[in-house]
């Protein structure tokens, strides 16, 4: 029995990589494709969860550090991208429906009326559980992080400046109401260099991620689908870091 398989992401090179990592090994019939969160909104959350001390420090951090780093790693970006075959090449328009919100009204409609068996998250907002009740599909997020131990963004950079190598790494996994605290399929470590830094894991971890996914999308299809254990019961949600921490970790444990 064929599978119809959709794809729910946000707007982002993670996304891309992925719809092209998958789409010559299945056949994925609807990529759809979310707007970014407001912004105003989000900060306001993340003040109220965390301080503005804090936010203000990771938004520091966001304006300048990744935009360098980005910039001055392109020869070590474009081997990962070779390396793991990682393809820019847009998804084709026909395959892609946009909205507003994976969790809005016309998104669900969307999902009630398609009637999908998998659906890969990628790069979207918290998915609300009225979204994940809508029908019976199975939903399957890449996370760039051990789970449960580094929930949250960044897991791979986390692990690192934690001193926690064992731990950097990729999880696929189900999807449920909460933030990277699915059912585990598969993990994997990434192996980083010394050419590698805060902006490179990510792509590692998508390179890897794509393979991984590979295999949770083959089991699914054969009814093979079964959750692990996960290595360690440690639970945490991490966020990005402040520009004093990074630059901190970076002068004094040499983690990029």
């Amino acid at each position: 029995m064929n599978k119809k398989i959709f794809m729910l992401t946000g707007k982002g090179k993670s996304s891309t990589f992925m719809y092209n990592g998958l789409k010559d090994s299945f056949h994925i019939s609807k990529v759809i494709i979310e707007e970014k969160p407001d912004r105003k909104k989000f900060l306001k959350r993340r003040i109220k969860r965390l301080g503005y001390f804090q936010v203000i420090g990771q938004i520091l951090f966001q304006l300048t550090i990744p935009k360098v780093l980005e910039r001055i790693s392109q020869k070590r970006i474009q081997e990962i991208k070779r390396h793991y075959n990682l393809d820019s090449k847009p998804i084709p328009e026909s395959t892609i429906h946009n909205v507003n919100s994976v969790n809005s009204v016309e998104c669900i409609e969307l999902i009630k009326r398609e009637n999908p068996d998998l659906i890969i998250v990628n790069g979207t907002r918290i998915i609300s559980k009225k979204m994940l009740n809508c029908s019976d599909a199975t939903f399957i997020n890449t996370h760039a992080g051990i789970t449960p131990k580094y929930r949250g963004v960044y897991g791979g950079y986390w692990a690192l400046a934690n001193e926690d190598k064992d731990n950097c790494g990729v999880t696929v996994h189900l999807v449920d109401s909460g933030i990277d605290t699915g059912g585990i399929l598969f993990q994997q470590n990434i192996l980083t260099t010394a050419k590698d830094n805060f902006v490179t894991y990510t792509y590692l971890q998508i390179g890897v991620g794509i393979l991984i996914m590979k295999k949770a999308i083959t089991d699914f299809i054969n009814n093979k689908l079964e959750e692990v254990s996960p290595n360690i019961s440690e639970s945490k949600l991490w966020y990005h870091p402040t520009l004093w921490f990074y630059l901190y970790k970076r002068i004094i444990k040499g983690v990029k």
